[in-house]
């Protein structure tokens, strides 16, 4: 028991230290309902700071990728968001701050792993995020949660980038002052095994795709324009060096 006090201390000082807020403070974010329910002197539980952290993370979330993809769609930036701010990605990087040696949990939670657990870990990075907001103001709060997250919005989107070439085409496209062109060509087969033809046209290029979904045929067609407009890109860049 006492090496985990001292763990938790340790943990607590270094929090100290990077926040700047009192360990004293701090506590408040790692108070398991399990532990206040045994202990109700210790005070509220985290519950109501992993509420305010959640919200506070979906802004800062959603805030640093409307500045940083000015390029992508809406949707684009949703499918992005969903993941960043998942449990799981949260309980990572509550792992990686080891904040589960900072947990106060009751003695039930404790013996069965509660440390570890996923959904603590990840309600624990919510509710620290709440107390740095509550003590720090958003902008403190904002920045703590782009640093922890950003290392992964940069691997969702590189993901989505090497699959998307409606975004990546839209871009390039836009580089050039101009946009995509997309026209519904024909549908082919019965309603449950539909086939669709669609054409993209930008820059004087056009691309044909096909697919049992619409947009599926489009990412195929913006695929083929999107690779013959980085040729073209290439071909430029390779004369000017001649």
């Amino acid at each position: 028991m006492r090496k985990k006090a001292t763990e938790s201390n340790r943990v607590l000082l270094s929090l100290e230290r990077a926040l700047r807020l009192p360990a004293s403070k701090l506590r408040e974010a790692f108070l398991h309902s399990s532990y206040v329910n045994e202990r109700p002197e210790e005070g509220e539980s985290n519950e109501r700071l992993e509420f305010l952290g959640d919200a506070v993370i979906e802004l800062a979330i959603s805030e640093h990728l409307f500045h940083a993809f000015p390029f992508h769609a809406e949707g684009d930036l949703t499918k992005i968001k969903s993941v960043v701010v998942s449990g799981p990605v949260l309980a990572e990087r509550a792992t990686a701050l080891n904040l589960g040696a900072a947990l106060l949990l009751g003695v039930g939670e404790e013996e069965s792993g509660g440390r570890s657990r996923r959904s603590i870990l990840a309600d624990a990075f919510e509710a620290l995020v709440g107390l740095i907001f509550r003590e720090a103001g958003y902008e403190r709060a904002a920045r703590f949660v782009v640093d922890q997250l950003r290392a992964e919005v940069e691997k969702v989107e590189r993901h989505q980038r090497m699959t998307d070439y409606k975004s990546l085409l839209q871009e390039e496209a836009q580089r050039r002052g101009l946009r995509p062109v997309y026209t519904l060509l024909q549908e082919e087969g019965a309603d449950h095994q539909k086939v669709f033809t669609v054409r993209v046209e930008v820059a004087g290029l056009e691309g044909l795709g096909r697919g049992r979904r619409v947009k599926e045929a489009e990412q195929a067609a913006a695929k083929q324009v999107y690779f013959k407009l980085e040729g073209a890109r290439s071909e430029q860049a390779n004369r000017r060096d001649d």
